[in-house]
């Protein structure tokens, strides 16, 4: 059984447009989105069980297919986020940038009562454990460059295309 302190991690692959997305998750929630062939900065058991049938993999492998088909704008998975407190409070407020627009690094910093961390904000959203359902994507530079993006910036551009937020 795979235990990594004392929770039990599930894992499941599917196919997105983006390439093969890996999922993981412990029975409190979604604990990462991996890009397949990138290293992930969230510590994961090396022995995690096969969660095909994984009441949380299974909504969020549902959820995920319904955003690329377009069908879905915002996610309602449970998430096990671990992390500092600043890093969690980060996450959290990627979840509330609209889907199809952006938010600099200095808006999500004031967001969260911290105006002068920018540069943290752009560390903690580069540890992002759950990229797309907390859309770390949508975060730009303040001159509106695309910047920084764990999937590389090919990838941030195909998803703010699909949301619609940069011209094709």
């Amino acid at each position: 059984m795979s235990r990594y302190g004392d929770d039990t991690h599930w894992h499941t692959t599917i196919d997105s447009p983006i390439g093969p997305l890996g999922l993981v998750a412990t029975d409190r929630g979604l604990r990462a989105v991996i890009w397949r062939g990138e290293e992930t900065s969230v510590k994961l058991p090396t022995d995690m069980l096969d969660g095909s049938d994984h009441p949380v993999l299974v909504r969020a492998a549902e959820q995920l297919t319904e955003y690329f088909h377009g069908g879905r704008t915002r996610f309602d998975l449970p998430l096990d986020l671990r992390g500092t407190e600043f890093q969690v409070a980060a996450w959290r407020a990627l979840g509330d940038i609209p889907y199809g627009s952006t938010r600099s690094y200095g808006t999500q910093a004031a967001l969260i009562g911290r105006p002068k961390a920018v540069r943290a904000v752009g560390q903690a959203n580069g540890r992002n454990p759950v990229p797309i359902v907390l859309p770390c994507h949508r975060v730009i530079g303040a001159n509106g460059s695309l910047v920084g993006f764990g999937g590389g910036l090919d990838t941030k551009t195909l998803l703010l295309q699909h949301e619609g937020a940069l011209d094709r």
